[in-house]
Protein backbone atom coordinates (compact mmCIF):
# COMPACT_ATOMS: atom_id res chain seq x y z
CA UNK A 1 0.00 0.00 0.00
CA UNK A 2 1.66 3.24 -1.13
CA UNK A 3 0.50 6.65 1.00
CA UNK A 4 0.53 10.07 0.12
CA UNK A 5 1.34 13.04 2.64
CA UNK A 6 0.48 16.47 1.76
CA UNK A 7 2.36 19.29 3.84
CA UNK A 8 3.45 22.71 3.65
CA UNK A 9 5.56 25.54 5.97
CA UNK A 10 6.27 29.14 5.77
CA UNK A 11 9.74 30.00 6.84
CA UNK A 12 12.81 31.99 5.70
CA UNK A 13 14.90 30.32 3.21
CA UNK A 14 17.98 31.84 1.75
CA UNK A 15 19.23 28.38 0.54
CA UNK A 16 17.12 27.47 -2.42
CA UNK A 17 19.78 25.84 -4.31
CA UNK A 18 21.72 23.71 -2.17
CA UNK A 19 18.14 22.35 -0.25
CA UNK A 20 16.97 22.06 -3.77
CA UNK A 21 19.60 19.06 -4.48
CA UNK A 22 19.67 18.05 -0.79
CA UNK A 23 15.65 16.92 -1.19
CA UNK A 24 16.36 15.65 -4.86
CA UNK A 25 18.74 13.28 -3.59
CA UNK A 26 17.11 12.13 -0.89
CA UNK A 27 14.07 11.48 -2.75
CA UNK A 28 15.64 9.98 -5.48
CA UNK A 29 17.27 7.45 -2.65
CA UNK A 30 14.02 6.84 -1.23
CA UNK A 31 12.24 5.97 -4.68
CA UNK A 32 9.83 8.65 -3.45
CA UNK A 33 7.72 10.04 -6.51
CA UNK A 34 5.89 13.79 -5.99
CA UNK A 35 6.62 17.50 -6.43
CA UNK A 36 8.36 19.62 -3.59
CA UNK A 37 7.90 23.31 -4.16
CA UNK A 38 10.82 25.71 -1.95
CA UNK A 39 10.26 29.18 -2.18
CA UNK A 40 11.70 32.18 -0.23
CA UNK A 41 8.93 31.78 2.06
CA UNK A 42 8.88 28.03 2.52
CA UNK A 43 7.86 24.64 1.23
CA UNK A 44 5.25 23.29 -0.11
CA UNK A 45 4.51 19.50 -1.15
CA UNK A 46 2.85 16.37 -1.54
CA UNK A 47 4.71 13.23 -2.10
CA UNK A 48 4.33 9.38 -2.70
CA UNK A 49 5.94 6.44 -1.28
CA UNK A 50 5.42 3.45 1.30
CA UNK A 51 5.28 4.91 4.63
CA UNK A 52 8.66 4.27 5.90
CA UNK A 53 9.83 5.78 2.95
CA UNK A 54 7.75 9.12 3.40
CA UNK A 55 8.33 8.78 7.33
CA UNK A 56 12.39 8.63 6.48
CA UNK A 57 12.06 11.82 4.39
CA UNK A 58 10.30 13.75 6.76
CA UNK A 59 12.74 13.05 9.99
CA UNK A 60 15.48 14.06 7.60
CA UNK A 61 12.86 17.51 6.81
CA UNK A 62 12.58 17.84 10.62
CA UNK A 63 16.23 17.89 11.29
CA UNK A 64 16.24 20.68 9.58
CA UNK A 65 14.70 23.79 13.10
CA UNK A 66 13.51 25.79 10.13
CA UNK A 67 10.43 22.92 9.85
CA UNK A 68 9.77 22.30 13.28
CA UNK A 69 6.13 21.66 14.15
CA UNK A 70 5.29 20.82 10.41
CA UNK A 71 1.70 19.64 9.84
CA UNK A 72 1.57 16.63 7.80
CA UNK A 73 -2.05 15.35 6.09
CA UNK A 74 -1.78 11.73 5.06
CA UNK A 75 -4.17 9.40 2.66
CA UNK A 76 -3.83 6.57 0.26
CA UNK A 77 -2.87 5.66 -3.18
CA UNK A 78 -4.79 3.29 -5.25
CA UNK A 79 -3.32 0.34 -3.95
CA UNK A 80 0.56 -0.04 -5.49
CA UNK A 81 0.24 2.57 -8.33
CA UNK A 82 2.15 6.00 -7.20
CA UNK A 83 -0.38 9.11 -7.95
CA UNK A 84 2.88 10.95 -9.39
CA UNK A 85 5.33 9.98 -12.49
CA UNK A 86 8.39 10.96 -10.78
CA UNK A 87 9.87 13.16 -8.49
CA UNK A 88 10.67 16.75 -8.77
CA UNK A 89 11.79 19.39 -6.49
CA UNK A 90 11.05 23.21 -8.21
CA UNK A 91 12.37 26.79 -7.02
CA UNK A 92 9.45 29.22 -7.02
CA UNK A 93 9.00 33.08 -6.08
CA UNK A 94 6.13 31.76 -3.88
CA UNK A 95 4.85 28.30 -2.73
CA UNK A 96 1.72 29.34 -3.35
CA UNK A 97 0.72 32.15 -5.70
CA UNK A 98 -1.57 34.68 -5.18
CA UNK A 99 0.96 37.40 -6.64
CA UNK A 100 0.72 40.00 -3.80
CA UNK A 101 4.01 40.72 -2.56
CA UNK A 102 4.91 41.08 0.77
CA UNK A 103 2.26 39.08 2.05
CA UNK A 104 3.76 38.02 5.59
CA UNK A 105 1.96 34.74 6.55
CA UNK A 106 4.15 34.25 9.91
CA UNK A 107 3.44 37.91 11.20
CA UNK A 108 -0.25 38.00 10.28
CA UNK A 109 -2.36 34.40 10.08
CA UNK A 110 -5.75 33.88 11.42
CA UNK A 111 -7.89 31.71 14.11
CA UNK A 112 -7.39 27.95 12.73
CA UNK A 113 -10.23 26.52 13.85
CA UNK A 114 -10.70 22.84 14.48
CA UNK A 115 -12.49 20.06 11.83
CA UNK A 116 -15.36 19.52 14.51
CA UNK A 117 -15.69 23.06 15.46
CA UNK A 118 -15.98 24.38 11.24
CA UNK A 119 -19.73 23.03 11.18
CA UNK A 120 -20.50 26.24 13.39
CA UNK A 121 -18.85 28.83 11.36
CA UNK A 122 -20.56 26.93 8.59
CA UNK A 123 -23.68 27.00 10.34
CA UNK A 124 -24.05 30.72 11.12
CA UNK A 125 -25.46 32.99 9.02
CA UNK A 126 -23.48 35.91 10.27
CA UNK A 127 -20.22 34.84 8.83
CA UNK A 128 -19.35 34.58 5.20
CA UNK A 129 -17.92 30.85 4.58
CA UNK A 130 -15.15 31.23 1.49
CA UNK A 131 -14.53 28.67 -0.84
CA UNK A 132 -10.39 29.70 -1.06
CA UNK A 133 -10.11 26.91 -4.53
CA UNK A 134 -10.67 27.91 -8.04
CA UNK A 135 -13.74 27.08 -9.64
CA UNK A 136 -13.12 23.49 -11.43
CA UNK A 137 -12.42 22.61 -7.70
CA UNK A 138 -15.50 24.13 -6.42
CA UNK A 139 -17.29 22.40 -9.06
CA UNK A 140 -16.51 18.90 -8.05
CA UNK A 141 -17.45 19.68 -3.93
CA UNK A 142 -18.08 21.86 -1.69
CA UNK A 143 -19.47 22.60 1.55
CA UNK A 144 -23.28 23.41 1.97
CA UNK A 145 -23.78 26.94 2.50
CA UNK A 146 -20.14 28.25 1.52
CA UNK A 147 -19.49 30.83 -1.15
CA UNK A 148 -17.76 30.20 -3.83
CA UNK A 149 -15.74 33.44 -5.84
CA UNK A 150 -15.94 31.74 -9.07
CA UNK A 151 -11.73 32.27 -9.07
CA UNK A 152 -10.17 30.47 -12.38
CA UNK A 153 -7.04 30.73 -10.25
CA UNK A 154 -5.95 32.15 -6.70
CA UNK A 155 -4.46 35.24 -8.67
CA UNK A 156 -7.82 36.73 -8.92
CA UNK A 157 -9.11 36.13 -4.99
CA UNK A 158 -7.68 39.94 -4.10
CA UNK A 159 -10.28 41.46 -6.46
CA UNK A 160 -13.11 39.11 -5.49
CA UNK A 161 -12.02 40.61 -1.90
CA UNK A 162 -12.44 43.97 -3.33
CA UNK A 163 -15.48 43.55 -4.97
CA UNK A 164 -17.27 40.99 -2.62
CA UNK A 165 -16.63 43.41 1.01
CA UNK A 166 -15.99 46.65 0.07
CA UNK A 167 -14.75 48.96 2.98
CA UNK A 168 -16.70 46.43 5.19
CA UNK A 169 -13.56 45.22 7.25
CA UNK A 170 -15.92 44.00 10.33
CA UNK A 171 -17.74 41.18 8.51
CA UNK A 172 -16.67 37.79 10.11
CA UNK A 173 -15.22 35.80 7.37
CA UNK A 174 -14.10 31.87 7.46
CA UNK A 175 -12.21 30.25 4.94
CA UNK A 176 -11.14 26.31 3.53
CA UNK A 177 -9.05 25.13 1.08
CA UNK A 178 -7.93 21.44 0.09
CA UNK A 179 -4.75 21.11 2.61
CA UNK A 180 -4.52 24.59 3.78
CA UNK A 181 -1.92 26.73 2.46
CA UNK A 182 -3.80 28.87 0.23
CA UNK A 183 -5.98 30.03 3.26
CA UNK A 184 -2.41 30.65 5.17
CA UNK A 185 -1.73 33.19 2.50
CA UNK A 186 -6.08 34.19 2.17
CA UNK A 187 -6.46 34.73 5.67
CA UNK A 188 -2.90 37.03 6.16
CA UNK A 189 -4.15 39.14 3.05
CA UNK A 190 -7.72 39.92 5.00
CA UNK A 191 -5.54 40.83 8.61
CA UNK A 192 -2.95 42.91 6.63
CA UNK A 193 -6.48 44.33 5.01
CA UNK A 194 -8.10 45.26 8.36
CA UNK A 195 -10.51 42.32 8.72
CA UNK A 196 -10.91 41.78 12.18
CA UNK A 197 -12.85 38.48 12.27
CA UNK A 198 -10.77 36.03 10.52
CA UNK A 199 -11.19 32.29 10.70
CA UNK A 200 -9.23 29.34 8.82
CA UNK A 201 -9.96 25.66 8.76
CA UNK A 202 -7.31 24.14 10.05
CA UNK A 203 -5.67 21.32 8.13
CA UNK A 204 -8.26 22.28 5.22
CA UNK A 205 -10.44 19.84 3.67
CA UNK A 206 -8.72 17.00 3.47
CA UNK A 207 -8.28 17.00 7.45
CA UNK A 208 -12.00 17.70 7.88
CA UNK A 209 -12.91 14.36 5.69
CA UNK A 210 -10.05 12.43 7.55
CA UNK A 211 -11.72 13.80 10.85
CA UNK A 212 -15.88 14.36 10.65
CA UNK A 213 -17.67 11.20 10.20
CA UNK A 214 -19.96 11.20 7.72
CA UNK A 215 -22.87 11.54 9.53
CA UNK A 216 -22.04 14.64 11.46
CA UNK A 217 -20.52 16.40 7.95
CA UNK A 218 -21.42 19.26 5.94
CA UNK A 219 -18.95 18.15 2.70
CA UNK A 220 -20.49 17.42 -0.40
CA UNK A 221 -19.47 15.58 -3.45
CA UNK A 222 -15.66 14.56 -3.73
CA UNK A 223 -11.89 16.88 -3.40
CA UNK A 224 -9.76 17.38 -6.03
CA UNK A 225 -6.25 17.14 -5.25
CA UNK A 226 -3.16 17.64 -6.88
CA UNK A 227 -1.90 14.26 -8.04
CA UNK A 228 -3.30 11.67 -10.56
CA UNK A 229 -5.83 10.67 -8.75
CA UNK A 230 -7.54 13.64 -9.61
CA UNK A 231 -10.04 13.88 -6.86
CA UNK A 232 -10.80 11.85 -3.17
CA UNK A 233 -13.70 10.85 -1.59
CA UNK A 234 -15.10 11.35 1.73
CA UNK A 235 -13.11 8.34 2.82
CA UNK A 236 -9.96 9.27 1.12
CA UNK A 237 -10.21 6.99 -1.72
CA UNK A 238 -9.68 7.96 -4.99
CA UNK A 239 -12.94 9.46 -6.61
CA UNK A 240 -14.69 8.94 -10.17
CA UNK A 241 -12.64 11.52 -11.85
CA UNK A 242 -9.89 11.44 -14.51
CA UNK A 243 -8.09 14.75 -15.74
CA UNK A 244 -8.48 15.88 -18.71
CA UNK A 245 -4.38 16.61 -19.57
CA UNK A 246 -5.39 19.23 -22.27
CA UNK A 247 -6.91 21.87 -20.02
CA UNK A 248 -5.98 19.68 -16.72
CA UNK A 249 -9.33 19.73 -15.24
CA UNK A 250 -11.49 16.93 -13.81
CA UNK A 251 -13.59 14.81 -15.84
CA UNK A 252 -16.84 13.30 -14.37
CA UNK A 253 -17.37 9.79 -15.63
CA UNK A 254 -20.56 10.62 -16.89
CA UNK A 255 -18.71 13.01 -18.90
CA UNK A 256 -16.56 10.45 -20.48
CA UNK A 257 -19.53 9.37 -23.09
CA UNK A 258 -19.64 13.26 -24.29
CA UNK A 259 -18.87 13.44 -28.23
CA UNK A 260 -15.98 16.30 -26.94
CA UNK A 261 -14.39 14.08 -24.66
CA UNK A 262 -11.12 12.26 -26.26
CA UNK A 263 -8.44 11.18 -24.02
CA UNK A 264 -5.57 13.32 -24.11
CA UNK A 265 -7.11 15.65 -26.00
CA UNK A 266 -10.17 17.60 -25.54
CA UNK A 267 -12.73 17.34 -22.74
CA UNK A 268 -16.24 19.56 -22.59
CA UNK A 269 -15.28 22.05 -20.81
CA UNK A 270 -12.33 22.80 -22.92
CA UNK A 271 -13.45 21.37 -26.32
CA UNK A 272 -14.13 25.15 -27.82
CA UNK A 273 -11.08 26.48 -26.04
CA UNK A 274 -8.36 24.89 -28.04
CA UNK A 275 -7.57 24.82 -31.82
CA UNK A 276 -7.69 22.01 -33.94
CA UNK A 277 -3.39 22.69 -34.20
CA UNK A 278 -3.56 21.98 -30.77
CA UNK A 279 -5.84 19.22 -30.80
CA UNK A 280 -3.67 17.81 -33.29
CA UNK A 281 -0.40 17.53 -31.02
CA UNK A 282 -2.29 16.21 -27.94
CA UNK A 283 -3.39 13.19 -30.37
CA UNK A 284 0.03 13.05 -31.37
CA UNK A 285 0.97 12.81 -27.77
CA UNK A 286 -1.21 10.32 -26.64
CA UNK A 287 -0.40 8.39 -29.77
CA UNK A 288 3.28 8.17 -28.12
CA UNK A 289 1.64 7.36 -25.09
CA UNK A 290 0.11 4.48 -26.45
CA UNK A 291 2.53 3.37 -28.40
CA UNK A 292 4.87 3.35 -25.41
CA UNK A 293 2.52 1.08 -23.30
CA UNK A 294 1.61 -1.23 -25.84
CA UNK A 295 5.25 -2.21 -26.00
CA UNK A 296 5.61 -2.11 -22.60
CA UNK A 297 7.85 1.17 -22.34
CA UNK A 298 7.53 3.81 -19.60
CA UNK A 299 6.22 7.34 -20.95
CA UNK A 300 5.86 9.31 -18.61
CA UNK A 301 3.41 11.67 -20.45
CA UNK A 302 1.99 14.49 -18.77
CA UNK A 303 1.77 15.51 -15.09
CA UNK A 304 -1.43 15.41 -13.28
CA UNK A 305 -0.98 18.63 -11.42
CA UNK A 306 -2.20 21.80 -12.71
CA UNK A 307 0.19 24.54 -14.10
CA UNK A 308 -0.68 27.36 -11.67
CA UNK A 309 -1.07 25.53 -8.64
CA UNK A 310 0.98 24.66 -5.48
CA UNK A 311 2.33 21.18 -5.11
CA UNK A 312 -0.42 20.49 -2.28
CA UNK A 313 -2.77 23.26 -2.53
Amino acid sequence: MLHVATFYHFTTLDDLTSMRERLLALGGQLALKGTVLLAPEGLNATICGPRAAIDEFLTSLASDGRFGGMSVKYSRAAGDAPVFLRFKVKLKSEIVTMGVPGVDVREHTAEHVAPQAFNTLLNDPAVAVLDVRNRYETEIGSFAGAEDPGTASFREFPEYVAERFGADRDQPVAMFCTGGIRCEKASAYLVEQGFTKVYQLDGGILRYLEEVPQDESLWHGDCFVFDQRVTVDHDLQPGGHVQCFACRRPVAAAELSSPHYQEGVSCPACFGEKTEDARAAYRERQRQMDLASHRGRSHLGPEAQPADDAGSD
